[in-house]
């Protein structure tokens, strides 16, 4: 049976990349997210972004990051390389995981979708934890380990250890993932 894939593409946003939480790392994994991202829109396989959108004074989150991806504001915009197109999903989400009271699950349900690639910041939270959520709805979990990063080197290694071992993820790269589209 073959599988039907999403890629999660998780906070590329402004405030992630360049800003209030700016990740040098990020820039790193922009060119091969970029690539994957239109290889995927050319196969006709869903990209979903799952973008902090905070509100102000309110998110539970902001008490120890700080403010950042503020609902509204240019921070909380997907960074410009990775422009959003017409096909593409955003589902917003206040907390780490793009699953957590948002309708992810119910948009990769009716989509049909079995297994996600996930992208993004960062391996050890957000990547970690919306995985977390997907391998616990039943979803098989790829992870794009050129088009993922962290704030160290350290977490980075350390989340895609944890995500191999303990959701039994798949860690490959770009290229490979998109030759077996």
């Amino acid at each position: 049976m073959s599988k039907k894939y999403a890629v999660l593409v998780v906070d590329m946003l402004n405030d992630f990349v360049t800003g209030a939480l700016k990740c040098d790392r990020g820039l790193e994994i922009v060119p091969k997210t970029a690539e994957l991202l239109n290889g995927c829109r050319e196969k006709n396989v869903p990209v979903i972004f799952c973008n902090d959108a905070h509100i102000k004074g309110i998110d539970h989150e902001l008490k120890f990051w700080g403010d950042h991806a503020i609902a509204g504001t240019k921070g909380a915009e997907v960074i410009p390389e990775l422009a959003v197109c017409d096909k593409d999903y955003i589902v917003p989400k206040r907390r780490y995981s793009g699953f957590f009271h948002t309708d992810l699950e119910l948009l990769l349900r009716e989509l049909g979708v079995d297994t996600v690639i996930m992208t993004g910041l960062h391996t050890h939270m957000c990547v970690r934890h919306t995985s977390a959520d997907a391998y616990q709805s039943g979803f098989d979990v790829v992870v794009a380990k050129d088009a993922t990063n962290s704030f160290t080197k350290e977490d980075y290694e350390y989340g895609l250890k944890y995500l191999k071992e303990t959701y039994d993820a798949e860690i490959s790269d770009v290229d490979t993932i998109l030759a077996s589209l």
